[in-house]
């Protein structure tokens, strides 16, 4: 029997994902109310309204987030985001460096890192820089076994403390390679170490390089 777990945080008005980014704005464009002017007797329709940054709640990059000259949302082909066979690492140490995934099959596969930071979501530890990453010996050697997509239960995947001094190793390094990124994840604990296959699938964008995702993990197909 296939059973479908949902890993990707519910978004909500004004709430928060990353510290300093705004949060969503959700409200009705065309009210039930006001839509019966428009239609027959008894039928009515709502049409919504959201404005958001593209950064909200469970999302993916592309490499456009980080490069200009990079692939966008609208470039993303489904064999990198859909029913890819996937791998949960759970990691313990606050910097995630190779070793993690050392003697891991992890080529062509979604790599899903576990550190159980998804259970600050929607409190102020959540947006901390104490929060867990990966370094760029982790991310590269991602890259060098060949990751299909990286994915993490922390508010970014790399080091966002002032001892990083603005850079962004992981993201760099992954998104040079065409690897997309799925930052927000939650629940990693539900899904077994592997056999189910990970979705994470974007609207199809031209000129924007990240956006939210209905992360799911389907087991037993």
């Amino acid at each position: 029997m296939t059973q479908l777990v949902d890993i990707s945080h519910q978004i909500t008005a004004g709430m928060t994902t990353h510290p300093g980014l705004p949060g969503p704005e959700i409200d009705d464009h065309l009210a039930f109310e006001d839509s019966r002017q428009r239609y027959a007797p008894g039928t009515e329709f709502s049409i919504g309204r959201i404005s958001m940054v593209a950064n909200t709640g469970t999302y993916l990059d592309t490499p456009a987030h980080r490069y200009r000259d990079g692939a966008d949302l609208a470039d993303l082909d489904l064999e990198k985001v859909a029913g890819l066979p996937g791998l949960v690492v759970e990691v313990e140490e606050r910097e995630i460096g190779a070793e993690a995934f050392k003697g891991l099959e992890v080529e062509g596969r979604a790599v899903l890192i576990r550190t159980g930071w998804d259970r600050h979501w929607r409190t102020e530890a959540y947006g901390s820089h104490e929060h867990p990453f990966l370094s760029d010996a982790g991310a590269r050697a991602l890259v060098d076994a060949g990751a299909a997509l990286v994915g993490i239960d922390t508010v970014n995947i790399d080091d966002t403390s002032e001892a990083a001094g603005g850079a962004r190793p992981a993201h760099s390094a992954l998104l040079a390679a065409g690897i997309p990124v799925v930052e927000n994840l939650c629940e990693l604990g539900r899904l077994p170490t592997d056999g189910f296959a990970f979705f994470a699938v974007p609207v199809k964008v031209r000129g924007l390089a990240t956006f939210p995702v209905r992360a799911f993990a389907m087991i037993g197909a």
